[in-house]
């Protein structure tokens, strides 16, 4: 049985990947690892263990790996990509700093680390439609200069040290548990709130768009089943294109209005992510993934907005 450190349980991605690894493992399995001020709350708390890990603390790192006996870690601390753009030198510091003292701690203690990467590695030198596993990354944004250097990191200490480090590249991220936290791709959460809410989306990215997306179930399977790959089928590590659909403001609007009628929006341009948005790949190939350890995504969009729409309602009780 694996014991398995989240670190960033709290996060848009770790509160519902500690969930189902604790369904998958066993709840007293996965630690949950959170910064003060970001305690777990309700089942995420109650549910299994969890201990402070302040990823720029190796010290936190080694203490809580040496404690549950922990085996593989699951890096997703990390500030997303606007935030990055305001706070750089913290970005650098957790995703990069943060990074090194798990690809440390992982050396000495013979850990496995997950850390995932983004569509924000590649910067507008890359294919925009359907950019492939291996191209050039040369990204505009601290956000990605983070994940280029994680990437690179991470395959480091996996031919230098043996580490067993793997990543995919998720695409933007959709979900009705945790709220928005300074994504570029953010708009696609932010929509299904205000069409619950029966409220105008004011978009914060132009018509004509388009950016790869998935919906957090998957990306949950994608990080699960990357670990549980053989590892000689694997000739990529750091990290894998995966995606589920790909799609502008007017098409999930038009798909939302399907099952909201009156639902409206209006233009309201943010020219920082728009710059970011722009800046970053229509769609991404996911062949190698496919290829290598079998991924498939469970999610197109018609079954995404429908899973969205009932579960927001319920959560907002609207």
């Amino acid at each position: 049985m694996k014991n398995i450190l989240v670190i960033g349980s709290t996060g848009q991605i770790g509160s519902e990947l500690t969930m189902a690894l604790r369904k998958q493992y066993s709840e007293s399995h996965v630690v949950a690892g959170y910064i003060l001020g970001a305690k777990p709350q309700g089942e995420l708390a109650e549910s299994g263990p969890m201990t402070v890990v302040d990823i720029t603390s190796e010290q936190q790192i080694v203490e809580a790996v040496s404690r549950y006996k922990i085996d593989t870690i699951y890096n997703l601390a990390a500030l997303l990509s606007a935030v990055a753009e305001a706070k750089p030198l913290l970005a650098w510091n957790i995703g990069v700093g943060g990074l090194f003292n798990v690809l440390e701690v992982a050396r000495e203690m013979h850990c496995a680390v997950f850390t995932p990467s983004s569509i924000g590695a590649f910067g507008p030198d890359a294919p925009k439609d359907k950019t492939p596993q291996d191209t050039l990354r040369s990204p505009l944004t601290m956000y990605g200069v983070t994940k280029v250097t994680g990437e690179l990191l991470s395959d480091y200490y996996y031919r230098r040290y043996q580490v067993d480090t793997r990543s995919v590249r998720y695409p933007g991220l959709i979900s009705y548990v945790a709220p928005p936290g300074g994504g570029t791709t953010d708009y696609a959460v932010d929509i299904f709130y205000s069409a619950v809410k029966k409220e105008t989306f004011m978009c914060p990215i132009a018509a004509g768009t388009y950016m790869d997306m998935m919906y957090m179930p998957d990306a949950v399977k994608a990080a699960i089943r990357l670990m549980e790959a053989d590892p000689s089928k694997l000739r990529h590590r750091n990290a894998f294109n995966v995606t589920a659909m790909s799609f502008d403001p007017e098409i999930i609007y038009n798909r939302i209005k399907q099952y909201v009628p009156d639902f409206k929006m209006e233009y309201q341009v943010d020219p920082l992510r728009q710059k970011i948005a722009d800046s970053w790949p229509n769609s991404l190939d996911d062949t190698c993934a496919r290829e290598e350890w079998g991924w498939m995504p469970e999610y197109d969009l018609d079954r995404m907005t429908k899973d969205m729409l009932e579960a927001l309602r319920n959560k907002l009780r609207r």
